[in-house]
């Protein structure tokens, strides 16, 4: 896979740690999320629905988190709204649709998802050089954010699908990946020994 070229995308940089799970611990946290090689086979076939409609989608996600104050919060300073970081996240979190349907779980996609943990938490801010924003997304909001991730991703979905069974699988399987990530990205807010 070549890298596209978005700044602050570190997705296959041999330089990152190491994950943080070994594959057999890996293979349970996926046994928990119920995310089999069905599913992996579900989000690619998404994935040729989802890339042409990658910008409304983000559009729709940021339309929500600019509703909500406390949500933009994150991406604020006390002059209000960053553009600038928002526009930064922004190709990032699009990469992350499209890695994410790509299903390619391995060591590379493990360290990133433990780099994007990290720019929730101890890192944020850091990578496009921010200040005066918050130094940390709310392990809270993380959390939450899997519902309207996931619920808005069902009608893009339905544009492309064959079938009311394939958009099922479609939409379950893209729930289970979103789940995943944030249990990765959720190592950066506990204590050590606690994840």
């Amino acid at each position: 896979m070549t890298a596209p070229a978005i700044p602050g995308y570190r997705y296959g940089d041999p330089s990152l740690p190491p994950a943080a799970l070994d594959a057999a611990a890996f293979a349970e946290l996926r046994a928990a999320c119920l995310l089999g090689e069905d599913d992996l086979a579900a989000l690619r076939e998404a994935a040729p629905i989802i890339e042409p409609q990658v910008d409304a989608i983000l559009d729709t996600w940021y339309g929500f988190v600019g509703s909500h104050p406390f949500l933009l919060a994150s991406f604020s300073t006390p002059a209000g709204p960053n553009e600038a970081y928002l526009a930064a996240v922004r190709g990032r979190f699009g990469q992350w649709i499209r890695d994410t349907l790509r299903g390619e779980f391995d060591e590379r996609w493990l360290r990133y998802q433990r780099e994007i943990g990290r720019r929730h938490a101890a890192g944020k801010n850091e990578t496009d050089g921010i200040s005066g924003a918050p130094a940390v997304v709310p392990f809270r909001h993380v959390v939450a954010l899997i519902v309207p991730i996931t619920e808005t991703m069902r009608p893009f979905l339905a544009k492309g699908a064959r079938d009311a069974d394939q958009l099922e699988r479609m939409h379950r399987a893209w729930f289970k990946a979103v789940v995943l990530s944030v249990a990765l990205w959720a190592e950066q807010y506990t204590r050590e020994g606690w994840w």
